[in-house]
């Protein structure tokens, strides 16, 4: 049976081990292998780099204080038993340092592959236009990263890490598969769009109306329930409809294109909507914030390729009485002013001329037929999504097309946004070696055509 001397001498062994472990964390700058346009931006890379230093520095010194104890007098006496609960609870906190490193390596190592790490790079800069909301959000560094299966999420900034500690960035994980077409931009701007709405306390506000409107009982009662338990998805959505216009409902259609019974499935615990609704939802959802005869269009089409004459009577009466209510719904929801607006609504800050559909038209001609390309580089990346998958809806470029287009956009913005971090980091103004600087920036922008 071991004496409470070589329990220690153990605990002391294993917990000078945890240091050593502890020193071979190294900085992500100096491991990781990429181009520079794959790159993190400079405010997401310290953002990583300072959490990581604080946390292996706390745990360093917890490491120590145990040691200390263990070696002092409390240590001397207490049990074996004592000295191991102590231990345990060391050594709980050192995991959770080490799945910090875990769960950001996941996002930075594949910033090392051929393509796919400059592609997430222009993605890391799709996400920065997407959250920009100026004078009512200061948002905070995103970075994107592939994943396989069928689902995209978001680990927002500011929430809690395993352990505790405060995430300093948002993580955005897309699958592989949705890194086409329509289905990027829209899933990319969801994701994004939750975190939007936490900033903005989106989700509590709007429930909180959604209380107060709700009628007391009855079918349209259980309606609003269900608008209430789905609400955080729906801000996601609206966030990307505003955003990216027609490209968002249409790549949601891609994303939700499911066997039937999939597509009308009611799942209680689910925060998304059902996806037959949601599709509805969302092409009503646009119609509010950009009234067009694209957004009936693209919901006649959804219902012909998912009718609803093989469901339940229950079903189709569930189904019905939800798009009863749908227009007063979409109603409050756009109109809805939370606290952190000071009075705008979400129409008034999200909603912009140049997504509506006609605009958007009027810009891809101007863009494609009047032989400027290069101003689709120069115009904010959400707007180009939304120029470019409207453009596709509409027939006006095949789907090869686009995705030569986008993939070119994605390495334009990665390129770009690590001229502009240099210039900035070198102090490069407009006169000498600046002009030389971007004078070379020009080179991308010729290859979009």
């Amino acid at each position: 049976m071991a004496s409470g001397l070589s329990a220690s001498w153990m605990l002391a062994q294993e917990a000078r081990a945890l240091l050593n472990r502890l020193s071979r964390i190294k900085s992500f700058a100096l491991q990781e292998t990429m181009v520079p346009a794959a790159a993190l931006g400079v405010e997401a890379q310290a953002a990583i780099e300072r959490h990581l230093s604080r946390g292996v520095r706390r745990m360093k010194n917890r490491v120590l204080e145990f040691l200390d104890w263990l070696e002092g007098p409390d240590g001397a006496r207490a049990t074996p038993a004592e000295c191991q609960k102590r231990f345990t609870f060391v050594r709980l906190r050192f995991n959770a340092v080490l799945s910090h490193v875990d769960i950001f390596s996941e996002a930075l190592s594949q910033r090392s592959e051929a393509e796919t790490g400059v592609w997430l790079s222009g993605l890391d800069v799709v996400c920065r236009d997407a959250l920009a909301l100026p004078g009512y959000i200061d948002p905070p560094p995103v970075i994107c990263y592939l994943a396989r299966g069928p689902g995209a999420a978001i680990r927002r900034a500011r929430t809690r890490l395993p352990g505790g500690e405060e995430n300093p960035i948002a993580i955005v994980r897309l699958p592989r598969e949705r890194m086409i077409s329509s289905s990027l931009a829209s899933s990319l701007v969801h994701e994004v769009g939750h975190q939007g709405a936490a900033l903005l306390g989106l989700v509590p506000s709007l429930r909180k109306e959604l209380r107060e409107t709700a009628p007391p009982q009855g079918s349209s009662s259980a309606t609003w329930q269900l608008w209430s338990r789905w609400i955080s998805e729906i801000v996601a959505d609206l966030w990307s409809i505003a955003k990216v216009g027609i490209t968002s409902t249409a790549g949601l259609m891609g994303v939700v294109s499911l066997p039937p019974p999939f597509v009308f499935r009611i799942n209680p615990g689910d925060p998304h909507p059902t996806p037959y609704l949601r599709v509805k939802l969302s092409a009503a959802i646009g119609n509010a914030l950009y009234p067009h005869s694209s957004w009936q269009d693209l919901d006649e089409l959804w219902t012909s390729l998912y009718p609803m004459d093989r469901l339940d009577g229950a079903r189709r009466e569930l189904f019905a009485a939800v798009e009863q209510c749908m227009p007063e719904f979409v109603g409050l929801l756009v109109n809805h002013c939370p606290p952190a607006l000071r009075g705008k609504s979400l129409k008034d800050v999200l909603a912009t001329r140049e997504r509506r559909p006609d605009r958007l038209a009027i810009l891809h001609r101007s863009w494609s037929q009047g032989g400027s390309p290069s101003r689709l580089v120069r115009a904010p990346p959400t707007l180009a999504f939304a120029v470019i998958g409207q453009a596709r809806v509409r027939g006006s470029i095949t789907p090869e097309h686009e995705g030569d287009l986008l993939a070119k956009l994605l390495r334009h913005w990665a390129w770009r946004s690590t001229v502009d971090a240099g210039e900035v980091c070198a102090g490069i103004t407009s006169n000498g070696a600046g002009a030389v600087v971007r004078e070379t920036a020009r080179f991308p922008e010729q290859a979009i055509r």
